[in-house]
């Protein structure tokens, strides 16, 4: 969903709700939300719900509709609409009106655990440790007194 006038603060509150989720519990959630954004954010999940299964029923894939969960759920920036409210003493102050963009993905849980692909490096190879540079400063300091000694 593109051009949601609605900020992505306000959005990000209900799509953490149906994160996770499977389809029939995060339209219930949204049902019974009390926020503007809830309803849009219904609409959307119906329509990706539809886009599913025409995806099974046309395009012969094979997909389980009572499977499904919501994979992710992004609100981000659109464009501001820059506006200028009248102020005391012929002042103008300016503020903006946020739009926001909505992406929602759902993906098929699998007959197994079910669990979610995590996202991040490989476990093999460990990260290497930053040590700041007052820090190298100071090593090298120390060593310099020791081997003078």
């Amino acid at each position: 969903m593109r051009y949601l006038r609605v900020s992505p603060q306000k959005a990000r509150l209900v799509l953490e709700l149906i994160k996770g989720r499977k389809v029939e519990e995060a339209r219930n959630t949204l049902a019974f939300t009390k926020k503007r954004v809830a309803a849009h954010v219904g609409k959307l999940l119906q329509s990706a719900l539809d886009n599913a299964n025409f995806l099974s029923a046309e395009k012969n894939l094979d997909i389980e509709l009572d499977n499904l969960y919501v994979k992710s759920a992004i609100a981000n920036d659109g464009p501001r609409m820059k506006r200028i409210r009248p102020a005391p003493q012929g002042r103008a102050f300016r503020y903006q009106r946020r739009i926001s963009h909505i992406e929602l993905i759902l993906a098929e849980r699998g007959n197994g655990a079910g669990r979610m692909a995590s996202g991040g490096g490989s476990s093999a190879a460990p990260a290497k440790r930053r040590v700041p540079a007052a820090k190298k400063a100071a090593g090298k300091a120390g060593k310099k007194k020791a081997a003078a000694k």
